[in-house]
This record gives C-alpha cells, structure tokens and sequence, in this order.
C-alpha cells in the first residue's frame, strides 16, 4: 500500500484549494450515502497527523492518511491527481 501525490494534484491544491508550500494535507474517510463505489468516500483537510498510516512528501507538501482510515483502501494504492480544478482519488480495483 503507497500513497502517491501527482505533481499536478500539488498545483491543484495550491491554487484552487488554497495550501501552500508547507502544509500538511489529511486524506480521510467519509460516509458521503449510496453511490456506485459504495457508501463512503476520501475527503481531504488541512490537519496535523497524529498516528499516520501511510505518507508521502510531494514538492514540499505532506500528505498522509491516519492509521484509522487505511482500511479503504484495501491493500490498494492511492493515487492522487487533478482534472483542472478537481481533485481525484484513484484506486485500482
């Protein structure tokens, strides 16, 4: 299980979303109702870690997942990219 944080998801970040070099992004795992993959979903925050799970640093951001939420993935990686001013989660099936 990796985390992966594309160059273009940072830039993303960086200009619709507001953070800056620095700062630290919590994905996290959220109820968001019935949907075709199911009833939750990855959110993200600007968050301090406290007992991470996964890691990684991409162009001086920090983006993390706490060992309490691991379990959505399910031994997968995750990839985060962007779409224009989307963020998106990409997990193999």
């Amino acid at each position: 299980m990796k985390l992966h944080v594309t160059s273009d998801a940072v830039i993303c970040f960086q200009k619709e979303w507001g953070f800056t070099q620095g700062d630290v992004v919590r994905i996290f795992v959220r109820y968001s109702g019935m949907s075709e993959e199911g009833p939750y979903s990855l959110g993200i925050q600007h968050d301090r870690p406290m007992y991470i799970g996964l890691s990684t640093i991409q162009d001086n951001m920090t983006f993390y997942m706490e060992e309490n939420d691991v379990w959505f993935l399910d031994g997968r990686d995750l990839t985060i990219d962007s779409n224009g001013e989307d963020i998106l989660f990409l997990l193999p099936k």
